[in-house]
């Protein structure tokens, strides 16, 4: 298919500013999600991941540095894959890990068999999808997923456009696992779990983290 708007958006200058401004290490990383949730991404993870195998095959779409995957590599898992549409964070990704595979792609053509992966996830990414798209998106991850659907995006009971940045038309919230649940019925909801922000200038926002399961034909 050709490029969508928003990818054509992320995979520019734009994108490339993202990048720069959100590229943290680990302890930077654990940091801003303790300001801004409460608890870092490692403790949020353990809640919904804790009984999954450390060789678990996992892929995150929409990876951008690697960020995500680096802390999954600290908790054990060893079996890491990415695909980021914008090549300046896959240049990125590629410097910050090690033994991580990340490649540049796009999500709704991801690069790997039907069943490849025990699990396939987003962070963030959903968000900024236009909701005409998602359900080929969602369809791609779906495919490539032998059991799990995880996410994590911001969370609104109804499918809401914010300005982003000064730009409309290039993120959204959702209630994404009721999306997913409404579009795919072989999906079961696993797990979710609201986390309201506590930093103050975000107070009254709420993401979403959810675990999804294909229920056995």
């Amino acid at each position: 298919m050709q490029p969508t708007q928003q990818e054509e958006f992320w995979a520019g200058e734009f994108g490339r500013e993202y990048t720069d401004r959100n590229s943290r290490h680990l302890a930077e990383w654990n940091d801003f999600y303790r300001r801004t949730w409460g608890l870092t991404k490692p403790e949020m993870n353990q809640r919904f991941l804790g009984d999954l195998p450390a060789e678990s095959r996992i892929l995150e779409v929409g990876c951008n540095t690697g960020m995500q995957l680096r802390g999954l590599q600290e908790a054990g898992f060893s079996q890491l894959y990415g695909v980021e549409l914008q090549a300046y964070a896959v240049e990125k990704a590629k410097e910050y890990t090690q033994h991580i595979n990340i490649m540049q792609g796009s999500g709704f053509d991801l690069p790997f068999k039907d069943g490849f992966f025990d699990v396939v996830c987003t962070n963030g990414v959903l968000i900024h999808i236009a909701p005409a798209d998602l359900p080929q998106l969602m369809a791609e991850m779906v495919r490539c997923s032998r059991r799990y659907i995880w996410g994590f995006e911001y969370y609104a009971p109804a499918t809401t456009a914010i300005p982003y940045r000064g730009n409309e038309g290039f993120l959204w919230k959702a209630d994404f696992a009721q999306l997913f649940l409404d579009t795919f019925p072989q999906l079961r909801l696993v797990k979710k779990e609201l986390f309201p922000y506590v930093s103050a200038p975000e107070q009254g926002n709420t993401d979403a983290m959810y675990l999804l399961e294909k229920i056995p034909s």
